[in-house]
């Protein structure tokens, strides 16, 4: 071959610097570039020995090599596939943007169903003169002979092409360092970029120092192979110690005999697994297999509570395991990660276009080799097409969840505390979601028994207590109460068991817009906390003209004692004499003063809230309650009310800290008077 020296195919002398500025967001992605284009040569090389246009040797081993230097600071990535001949370099390297594997795929699309090949534009080799100032490039093409190519450029938009000194059919792509890329030499720092990218190729990845002193290894001589080179045969003497027997007399005992042991040259271990988990049908896939796959890929030593293994060939193809970690914790800070690949390459992390927003709560993997990438690898084109795609998703999470309460109720109520806050979340995120998990949403109630939504409204005959088969017939509204925080609660807790009344637990940050948008989708449920109100049920038969006289007695008394003109006092004859004083607040304006902290109105003073929506509920048939109503006038009385307030207080909410401060100093002082 003739030497020979031309300048690039390009239209713009500027055309590496906007590779080398814009074209890649990270300049670790070389790595991947160079290694997805060494797969491919290796794939297509396959691909011909398949349909007969080639015959691969009988030791054929597809590999890819990644050879360091970090003294001569040079990287080489070679490969065996088919190579590339004069005119080839010519089309796919001089000529920008021209895919060889586009060509390929064009050439035998009627020959070769399966399109594992990773590159489509053409445009990945370039990404080498990010980090190097000069690469070189020597094939030599699997057609018969053909002959080598070398080919060097400095990243100007000229090269040189000759022929070359390689003898293995295959391509050794030389990559020359700049100053600030150095790092990418050093044999940790390759292997962390490279097990990041290229993780699951398809063709075995070796990466290694060049020239480094060889490492070895020890193995029984039934383990060698005809790769293995060995150094030296070591023999290993059998081991004795002395022991007492059972007659108690000493004596020599062997413990490990006499072995033979071969020295070889360490064997080179692959940094990627070829046929990943997500390649294989579910059906060949054990749980240790899942378990183990999760360790690996996301170093999270804890075991997912279960997964979805996807698989889908029509219309798109998918595959992928999602992992539902346990992420009982506030919402707001749980992270996971999906890992977006295209053939096996890894494309980035939690992509949001593909992956719906609230199944980045989980951790797992996707590959699908259609989606629309743009010329970088790293960003989506075609929002209709990503947008099936997420729809799938979704679609494949809500099934099998649906799927688990229906087959295997008791798994999944197993499951329901730590996977709730993501199911919520996703119902809140995506409507399609929340309706076809409106059925399947599990509520724990008081007793600690899991129920759906369906059996929390039981129809008239079902139901046990005078207020359910009343809200069973009003067909327009029905109430489930609700706890969100059974300590502080646990005063209305214990009237609603005394009474024969249920609750659900609903404790987590997420529940209160989760049951805003219950209500919006169930039109006849009313969810109230448990101290929204007093019910029926907690209260003695009375008329208001009987509670009249106490009712304004106790309004005037508590007021003054208080200093609050504003104080809403209801009294009522509760059933349980023990319990004098509660507070009530109307739903909707706990909801409003939610809301307002949630919107967090920075600096705003939320106290100017505070009262709105309040009761004061005092209980008619309490002995405190009595006295206080029969000694009006007592000095002690102002006193008493403040504690009754304060008492009915705590049993809502903490009370704030200068409250705090006065109601343990006045139980400080009423203990006094009880001790003279």
């Amino acid at each position: 071959m003739a030497a020979k020296h031309g300048s690039l195919s390009i239209n713009s002398d500027n055309i590496f610097p906007i590779i080398k500025k814009w074209l890649y967001s990270d300049h670790d992605i070389f790595y991947r570039e160079l290694i997805s284009n060494a797969c491919d040569a290796i794939t297509k090389l396959k691909k011909l020995d398949m349909m007969g246009e080639y015959t691969l040797p009988d030791d054929f081993e597809p590999k890819v090599q990644v050879l360091l230097n970090p003294e001569e600071k040079t990287i080489k990535i070679i490969d065996n596939g088919l190579g590339l001949t004069e005119q080839e370099v010519e089309e796919y390297i001089n000529q920008i943007a021209f895919s060889g594997a586009t060509d390929f795929l064009e050439k035998y699309k009627d020959k070769a169903n399966e399109d594992q090949i990773i590159g489509h534009f053409g445009l990945g080799f370039y990404s080498a003169f990010m980090v190097a100032d000069e690469v070189h490039i020597d094939s030599l093409s699997y057609k018969e002979g053909a002959k080598t190519v070398h080919w060097e450029c400095d990243g100007g938009t000229e090269f040189d092409m000759e022929e070359g000194n390689r003898t293995e059919v295959g391509t050794q792509i030389t990559l020359f360092l700049n100053e600030d890329c150095l790092e990418f030499a050093n044999e940790y720092r390759a292997k962390e970029v490279i097990e990041k990218y290229c993780s699951f190729m398809p063709t075995a990845i070796y990466v290694a120092k060049e020239n480094a002193e060889p490492e070895y290894e020890t193995i029984l001589p039934e383990e060698k192979t005809e790769k293995d080179t060995v150094v030296e045969t070591i023999i290993e003497e059998a081991k004795t110690e002395e022991r007492e027997n059972e007659n108690g007399e000493k004596e020599i005992v062997e413990i490990s005999p006499k072995q033979e042991k071969l020295k070889i040259i360490k064997r080179p271990v692959a940094i990627n697994d070829t046929n990943p988990l997500w390649n294989k049908h579910p059906n060949e896939c054990s749980e240790e297999e899942y378990k183990a796959f999760y360790r690996k890929v996301f170093r999270d030593y804890k075991e997912p509570l279960f997964w979805i293994h996807l698989n889908m060939d029509y219309p798109f193809n998918l595959k992928g395991i999602l992992y539902f970690p346990k992420i009982n914790t506030e919402y707001e800070s749980i992270e996971g990660t999906i890992k977006l690949y295209n053939n096996q390459v890894f494309i980035a992390d939690n992509i949001k276009e593909v992956i719906p927003e609230f199944l980045m709560l989980l951790k797992g993997v996707i590959d699908c080799p259609d989606l629309p990438l743009n010329v970088s690898r790293s960003a989506l084109q075609n929002d209709g097409f990503v947008k099936k795609i997420s729809d799938y998703i979704t679609k494949k999470v809500a099934d099998k969840l649906s799927g688990m309460c229906k087959t295997d109720k008791e798994t999944y109520e197993k499951y329901w505390d730590d996977i709730s806050p993501f199911i919520k979340f996703g119902c809140l995120k995506d409507d399609k979601f929340c309706d076809k998990m409106n059925d399947y949403i599990l509520f724990k109630n008081l007793d600690d028994k899991y129920l759906t939504m369906a059996e929390l409204i039981k129809p008239a005959e079902d139901a046990e207590t005078e207020e359910a088969t009343e809200n069973a017939e009003n067909k327009e509204q029905q109430t489930i109460y609700y706890v969100t925080d059974r300590q502080q609660q646990s005063q209305y807790i214990n009237m609603f068991k005394e009474s024969g009344m249920d609750a659900v637990i609903l404790e987590h940050n997420i529940d209160q817009p989760f049951v805003q948008q219950l209500e919006g989708k169930n039109e006849q449920v009313r969810f109230l906390r448990i101290d929204a109100d007093l019910t029926d049920n907690l209260k003695e038969e009375t008329s208001e003209e009987e509670l009249k006289e106490i009712t304004e007695s106790l309004t005037e008394t508590f007021k003054k004692a208080l200093n609050n003109e504003n104080l809403d006092v209801k009294v009522e004859k509760l059933k349980n004499a023990s319990i004098s004083s509660m507070i009530t607040m109307s739903e909707d304006s706990r909801r409003m003063q939610d809301m307002m902290r949630m919107y967090s109105m920075q600096g705003m003073d939320m106290s100017m809230f505070g009262g709105a929506g309040e009761t004061l509920v005092l209980n008619a048939n309490n002995d405190l309650v009595k006295y206080i109503v029969e000694n009006k006038d007592s000095e002690n009385v102002p006193m008493m009310c403040e504690q009754l307030y304060d008492l009915a207080v705590i049993a809502n909410k903490p009370l704030a800290p200068e409250k705090m401060t006065k109601f343990i100093a006045r139980s400080n002082e009423i203990l006094m008077l009880l001790a003279k």
